[in-house]
């Protein structure tokens, strides 16, 4: 279907799934509202995850503000570094994504072009505002950051969080007391993120207010074999390397062993969390034929990162949209961070037995720093300790400025010392995850039509455990005492837990429609029988198929079909 999208997003709108937001103002491009079945199905999708890391896992959940202080994001380089490529159109001055310009003109590589390059490369594109050939245009940088002043009348700079990562960064000592100072261990955040996007042009696949949920796992910089890689060594999917992108060549069927046997995937814990992102994104209701993991090329791979990954899943209207990224970022946001704050943020790996090594220590002469230095003799003391050597003195760095210590104000000893352990930063695995993105892509694909009783039938046909409406009562009538039965079903599911929802209006018919369309996938319909013999019709949504279920089974068939325990072809 060409165009499926606009089914899609039609069916969202009118069905309570997403619209736009503040429509009576007009909407802001880059902003949505989840509507009632919408913010059910994200919270059930947000829980799956949860179970995955935080169950599963054992990745403790932590809660970190959305706005941080600007050190913060000094540290992590967003401040210099999270820019895109901008230009305006000179003829309806509609501000655009440069990069995303010349893509959609056919360029190649237009997101890593220097600005010059990337203007003469769209000076013949038309814009894809008003349409015009844009002809000569600046490009320059674009901060996505959205900035903010903490404190009334204060001159402190804050910025609403590009990111969930950094709040579980800046709690490292803190989490690394909570798990006990030992490796390796994770911390998971699920929140709102915000990037001032340029032209968000593409519904919920770019938004200026999104929904994280990262993961941050810590592990021994020497130690990357996964202690539960046994639970996907033979776990298989589609993985489209970088040496198979610069080939031409397609996705290629690998189990995780063997990704990690031939170096196409850098250790076991960048697998383990591909494998686990495979099979979490198929439960949701993502299709394994829509969906790929392509590796980063050299020159999209940061500089600090050993290697990543992006799941990808295929869109009619977008074609391959990165929706979840895994990369073994190595110890960079940690060594930023300690070296932004001062603070260590190491963990101390104790030795099975003691060792003797050699050590050099510096001393410090204090008497000869304190009327030399003062109130700061104390720092250049501790400063020596990481200090470098020359003919003219020792080296240090204090306060941003380079000093040289005269060899009369120190003395060099070396010693030969027992050592219980040695002081590491840990290394972070980092699964990060785009709600909304993995939202639509189960809306989108797993919208489909069929026909029923000489109709279109449209079908959401969304996996039970995301659905938002989990069983629709329906009694056949609403006289005859069918309704208080049906009243009472209802309640008794939803004491279990069970989203159940009581619908009586319209023919039996329409109500099957409408249920099909927002996904929900079982319906039970109360009638005369049912007065009888103590039995409900249970309908499947995807096959039509109906079978006979007592009432007294109703509560734990259900429940086991919504879980998986049990399927409905088994019963018919």
């Amino acid at each position: 279907m060409s165009d499926v999208y606009e089914k899609v997003m039609e069916l969202a709108k009118r069905r309570g799934y997403v619209w736009p937001t503040s429509e009576i103002y007009g909407s802001v491009a880059g902003f949505i509202d989840y509507g009632p079945l919408g913010s059910m199905l994200k919270r059930r999708i947000e829980q799956i995850w949860r179970q995955f890391y935080v169950i599963m896992e054992g990745c403790y959940e932590i809660e970190c503000p959305t706005i941080g202080q600007e050190a913060i994001f000094i540290a992590s380089g967003h401040v210099k570094g999270f820019s895109d490529k901008m230009c305006q159109c000179p003829h309806c001055n509609e501000y655009l994504r440069a990069d995303h310009v010349a893509e959609g003109g056919g360029v190649n590589g237009a997101s890593t072009m220097k600005e010059d390059a990337l203007s003469s490369a769209i000076s013949g594109l038309p814009c894809p505002a008003c349409g015009k050939v844009l002809g000569e245009v600046n490009v320059f940088q674009f901060n996505l950051m959205f900035r903010t002043m903490i404190g009334p009348g204060s001159q402190r700079v804050g910025y609403l969080r590009p990111e969930t990562a950094q709040g579980m960064f800046t709690d490292f000592p803190r989490l690394l007391r909570f798990y006990r100072d030992k490796l390796p261990f994770g911390a998971v955040q699920i929140g709102k993120s915000y990037r001032n996007e340029i032209s968000p042009r593409q519904g919920m696949i770019r938004l200026r207010e999104f929904t994280q949920a990262e993961a941050e796992i810590f592990v021994h910089p020497a130690q990357k074999q996964h202690p539960n890689f046994s639970r996907y060594r033979e776990y298989a999917f589609p993985l489209l390397s970088s040496v198979q992108q610069q080939k031409g060549d397609p996705p290629l069927m690998m189990t995780m062993g063997d990704a990690v046997r031939d170096g196409i995937v850098a250790n076991e814990y960048v697998a383990y969390y591909l494998a686990l992102t495979h099979e979490l994104l198929v439960k949701i209701g993502v299709r394994p034929e829509r969906l790929r993991f392509r590796q980063h090329l050299p020159d999209e791979l940061a500089h600090y990162a050993a290697d990543c990954w992006d799941a990808e899943c295929f869109s009619d209207r977008f074609g391959w949209v990165e929706t979840v990224g895994i990369a073994d970022r190595t110890d960079y946001d940690l060594k930023a961070h300690s070296g932004e704050s001062g603070q260590p943020l190491t963990v101390f790996i104790q030795y099975p037995e003691p060792r003797r090594e050699e050590h050099r220590r510096v001393v410090a002469r204090m008497g000869l720093l304190g009327p030399r230095f003062r109130d700061k003799a104390k720092a250049v003391a501790d400063a020596l300790e990481k200090a470098t050597f020359s003919e003219d003195g020792a080296n240090i760095r204090l306060d941003g400025q380079d000093l040289v210590i005269p060899p009369d104000c120190y003395e060099v000893r070396d010693e030969v010392v027992e050592v219980q352990g040695v002081e590491v930063t840990p290394h972070v695995i980092e699964p990060s995850y785009g709600i909304d993105r993995m939202i639509y892509a189960v809306l989108e694909q797993r919208y489909d039509e069929d026909e029923a009783d000489g109709e279109v039938r449209k079908v959401m046909r969304l996996p039970a455990a995301v659905a938002p409406i989990q069983v629709a009562i329906l009694p056949l009538m609403t006289r005859d005492g069918l309704d208080t039965i049906a009243l009472d079903i209802t309640k008794k599911l939803q004491e279990k837990g069970i989203m159940a929802e009581y619908d009586d209006s319209g023919a039996i018919g329409r109500r099957y429609r409408r249920q099909d369309e927002v996904g929900t996938p079982f319906a039970v319909t109360i009638d005369y029988d049912t007065k009888e013999t103590g039995t409900v019709t249970l309908r499947d949504r995807d096959s039509m198929k109906q079978v006979r279920v007592a009432v007294s089974d109703l509560n734990s068939t259900i429940n086991d079909l919504i879980s998986g325990m049990r399927t409905f072809s088994s019963m018919v």
